[in-house]
């Protein structure tokens, strides 16, 4: 049986894109008699705080159905403060160390990236002719974080321009999210070796049926995920018109409160936030509403929301706000609306020639059509395997 290693800075019982997709990735290379085991920081995502049955421990290891989880130490937090960050990622880069010097490594090794830093680390150590290093890009850092106004060009971007540069020129195999993901590495490194691994969901989807959630004739749209900055949930409750639609809100993060006072503040809105529930519940709830919103408050380029397969799979019809290769799926495979990325009035034209009508269960089992066609999680990792 071949081992294999995944390290990641994302893993169950953390909630998130990050974590599912790491998660059926895992359990699909154990379906396919591999020896899988996982390095992790304690469980903190997205509270930035150690979950409590992990507190006071310097690292945990357990077999979670047939997979070996390793966690290690990592300085919790969710500061925006630049500092406190970089320390938070030089803690668990130091503790990988720790572990790389104390153990014995498999053969293969797939590392999550961004964090930049912590990927530096994995492949700075773990480097090994005898070795196939995988790197798996969700995302492009720096470029992302300058996108998000998180990050300057100036010193500290070049070198972490650097490191990105490092990172892939040392890894054997690098896996994409997104076809623009790929076209980046390859203007860099024209001769390695990619693989377009989608974040395709591993799930039993429920039935679709008649019966969906509106009010007075309106369309229920719906929202779930991470409430942070770049998908400016916040200001959408603040921008949209809602003659025509009732919004319905489910997730937490950064924008949390500020989005409850919001409400709270506007009882007049028909915007109801239902909190954070369990994946089976959500599903349960997403396909009772009539359309789901993918909101990105700036494109950002090589990034394709998690949510557009997710949705797909559900049969959730979906309007799409964010622009780029996630604007293309949308339109290529008939999932729902586009409206331009960051143009409110484009967004409540497209919501004001809705109709109730255009959610019938025909268009909602064409999407689960389509993506049981397109979008097919053990036939992408079959494929995967065969690069291994």
């Amino acid at each position: 049986m071949k081992e294999i290693l995944i390290i990641t800075s994302y893993f169950p019982p953390e909630i998130g894109a990050a974590s599912n997709r790491i998660f059926h990735l895992a359990e699909g290379l154990k379906n396919r008699n591999f020896r899988v085991s996982v390095i992790t920081p304690l469980p903190n995502y997205p509270t930035g705080k150690i979950f409590k049955s992990y507190r006071r421990k310097f690292s945990h290891s357990s077999n979670e159905n047939g997979i070996l989880v390793h966690r290690l130490w990592i300085y919790a937090t969710v500061s925006k403060n630049k500092v406190v960050r970089l320390f938070a990622m030089l803690s668990y880069s130091l503790s990988l160390i720790w572990y790389f010097l104390f153990n014995e490594i498999p053969k293969t090794v797939i590392v999550q990236s961004p964090p930049l830093l912590v990927a530096f680390t994995c492949c700075t150590f773990l480097r090994s002719k005898k070795r196939k290093l995988i790197l798996n890009v969700s995302d492009l850092w720096p470029i992302a974080g300058l996108e998000l106004g998180a990050l300057k060009k100036n010193f500290s971007y070049r070198i972490l321009e650097r490191i990105e540069r490092s990172n892939y020129r040392k890894a054997n195999l690098i896996l994409g999210q997104s076809e623009e993901i790929l076209t980046h590495i390859k203007t860099l490194f024209p001769n390695k070796k990619t693989f377009l691994y989608r974040n395709y969901p591993d799930f039993e989807s429920p039935e679709i049926n008649a019966q969906t959630k509106n009010n007075l004739g309106k369309i229920s749209m719906v929202y779930a995920g991470l409430l942070g900055v770049a998908q400016g949930i916040l200001k959408l409750c603040q921008e949209l018109n809602y003659q025509a639609i009732e919004f319905h809100i489910y997730g937490s993060g950064s924008e949390q409160l500020k989005i409850e006072n919001y409400i709270n503040a506007h009882p007049e809105l028909p915007i109801r936030y239902h909190g954070e529930v369990s994946r089976d519940m959500l599903h349960k709830s997403l396909i009772k509403y009539d359309i789901g919103i993918i909101p990105l408050l700036n494109r950002i380029y090589g990034s394709v929301p998690s949510k557009i397969f997710e949705y797909a799979k559900l049969g959730l019809p979906m309007l799409y706000f964010g622009g780029g290769e996630g604007e293309t799926i949308i339109k290529e495979h008939r999932l729902g609306w586009v409206a331009k990325a960051g143009d409110y009035e484009d967004l409540n034209s497209t919501l004001s020639i809705l109709k109730k009508t255009d959610f019938n269960n025909n268009f909602k089992n064409n999407i689960k059509t389509s993506a049981m066609l397109h979008f097919d999680f053990d036939k992408q990792l079959d494929e995967l395997v065969k690069e291994f």
